[in-house]
């Protein structure tokens, strides 16, 4: 189901209702460029497993009824020849996977994707935007204070900083590559957007990079899916995908309401 709705800024843009079209037993929407890829070859494992556990009920049947023959049956045709088979198929779907993976975690982002940051911490997501010029600024733990507006720990005498807008809400523009640095303040948390098929741990003491081009606007749940206390089960915020136009308005209203 397609519904309109107002976003934060006021701007109409397209959700889609995923209770409406939820089922046990399908996989969650995909909107991402690199879902149909991702998707395709674990129904393929999928089949693959459900094959041969086929196969192998039909030979237990087959040597439990089948007349014995006289003749003994080659080595050869019942044993190494399965296991040839078997090799070079869980070798290619190994090498695929391998593909797969290097594609969006081994192989950099497009220099002109968008740059947002992603920071974890106990319990919630911050995301920041480098603002005009285009350079995050400098964080220090030491100046860390939420309840002051500064949860990132922004540096003030660092003039990158002044413009960076950091927002309880992952907000990009679809059919647009993104390049997402992910942090963590605290314990290790899990960035989870199951329609972006996204899953990758964010680590304190480490930037990791993750980078996808997200294809259908709507509103879509991330979560946190490593166990990181006692308030784990509230670590969630929600990723609102617009059209570019409508994006590029978003982001000029927030920066100019910035201080």
């Amino acid at each position: 189901m397609i519904c309109s709705r107002l976003t934060s800024a006021g701007l109409p843009s397209l959700w889609i209702d995923r209770a409406a079209i939820h089922s046990p037993w399908l996989l969650p929407a995909d909107a991402s460029a690199h879902g149909p890829a991702l998707d395709h070859h674990l129904l393929l494992n999928l089949w693959v497993a459900l094959a041969l556990l086929t196969l192998a009920h039909l030979i237990l049947l087959i040597g439990l009824f089948a007349r014995r023959h006289s003749e003994p049956t080659r080595l050869w045709r019942i044993e190494y020849l399965p296991l040839t088979v078997l090799a070079l198929l869980f070798a290619s779907l190994t090498l695929k996977a391998e593909r797969l993976w290097a594609a969006s975690r081994y192989t950099g982002a497009s220099p002109t994707a968008l740059q947002v940051e992603v920071t974890g911490v106990q319990f919630a997501w911050y995301f920041r935007y480098p603002g005009p010029d285009a350079t995050f600024g400098i964080t220090r733990p030491s100046l860390v204070a939420p309840g002051e507006g500064n949860p990132l720990g922004l540096d003030p005498s660092d003039p990158h900083s002044a413009d960076d807008q950091v927002t309880s809400q992952l907000v990009l523009p679809a059919n647009r590559e993104v390049d997402l640095r992910l942090r963590a303040q605290d314990v290790i948390h899990g960035f989870s957007i199951p329609e972006m098929r996204l899953k990758q741990n964010a680590v304190p003491g480490q930037t990791i990079h993750l980078h996808f081009t997200p294809t259908t606007p709507g509103t879509y749940a991330i979560l946190c899916t490593q166990l990181c206390g006692l308030g784990h089960y509230r670590m969630n915020a929600t990723l609102l995908i617009l059209p570019p136009n409508q994006f590029a308005t978003w982001l000029a209203a927030k920066q100019k309401a910035a201080p």
